[in-house]
């Protein structure tokens, strides 16, 4: 007779929507208590525990090193780990986990787009799809994933793509890694594994996120070269491409050697240096700018600060932003 071990999960809870509450009103507020810390679940020997209790665009980098540190320092008593976050930051803190953790256990991100208490809430399915996605034994579930509505997004490429749909989270240019049936997970490929940058305290770098648009001139980017920041991110135009009277806030930017990163400010497609004009991708490589391949604006800024903090020189930037 096999005597199969339940596996021990650990369930960090740390505020959204998910432990939130709908009043009379229509409005929806931050509960005393998390009722998903509450669950008990009989396939699993499971852990809750209420790390914080916030909105999610309250959550900084202290709180998603807190998070990262919880799951570290608890990682050699657990086979698993999910982490219920509120949805707006929600990948932010995912791609974080991705980067500064070890990738071979599963730990699942998840949510609700809708309070506990409204009509059609998918906070308890979308905690208990998690919990079945780090207790399933297929060796491609290790890493870090947001699951959510019935499908598993790899951290890396997974972004919020609508303001109140259950199906928000996407990932543009890859699609799901699994999607969730009745009695199985689905994996389709393998997951992210990310050069580890374990760092011992949160990122404090500032560094700003900026958006290209037509006519877009110096002023923020000379503002920025003299001011207190350490980075800064910019969504350019198409293939990474930007209006020439950014040029000389370029210049200055090299010259205080801040490290600027280009994306592009498309959904699908990635940037590089194809063409040839005063702005093009091209003529941005003379001013050291770093291309960003495969992750949106806000994973870059959090690879970025993370990079900050390792004290990782300019051409080891660019190809940790290239892999």
């Amino acid at each position: 007779m096999t005597n199969t071990r339940q596996p021990n999960i650990l369930a960090i809870h740390t505020g959204g929507t998910i432990s939130m509450q709908e009043n009379e009103l229509g409005l929806v507020s931050t509960q005393a208590s998390n009722p998903l810390a509450q669950i008990e679940q009989q396939s699993v020997n499971l852990t809750n525990i209420e790390l914080l209790n916030k909105p999610s665009p309250h959550i900084n980098f202290n709180d998603m090193h807190l998070i990262m540190d919880t799951v570290f320092s608890n990682y050699d008593q657990y086979d698993g780990f999910v982490i219920t976050h509120g949805t707006d930051t929600l990948e932010e803190t995912a791609y974080y986990l991705l980067e500064t953790l070890p990738h071979d256990k599963p730990v699942a991100i998840t949510g609700a787009m809708r309070s506990s208490n409204e009509i059609g809430s998918d906070g308890l399915y979308n905690f208990l799809s998690a919990i079945r996605v780090v207790s399933d034994t297929n060796p491609l579930n290790k890493g870090v994933y947001i699951v959510f509505n019935d499908e598993v997004h790899d951290a890396k490429y997974v972004t919020k793509s609508h303001t109140t749909n259950t199906n928000t989270f996407q990932s543009p240019n890859h699609g799901p890694v699994a999607i969730i049936t009745k009695d199985k997970i689905v994996y389709f490929h393998e997951p992210s594994i990310n050069t580890h940058h374990h760092v011992k305290k949160s990122i404090h770098s500032n560094i700003a996120l900026l958006k290209a648009y037509v006519g877009m001139d110096s002023e923020l980017l000379t503002y920025i070269a003299h001011s207190n920041y350490d980075g800064v991110v910019i969504e350019a135009l198409g293939q990474g491409n930007l209006p020439p009277n950014t040029l000389n806030g370029l210049y200055e930017l090299k010259k205080q050697n801040i490290p600027v990163v280009l994306l592009s400010r498309c959904i699908n497609g990635i940037v590089g240096g194809y063409y040839n004009y005063e702005g093009g991708g091209h003529d941005l490589i003379k001013y050291d700018v770093i291309f960003s391949y495969n992750i949106n604006a806000v994973k870059s800024r959090i690879l970025l600060g993370l990079l900050l903090e390792n004290e990782v020189n300019h051409e080891d930037m660019a190809f940790y932003f290239s892999s």
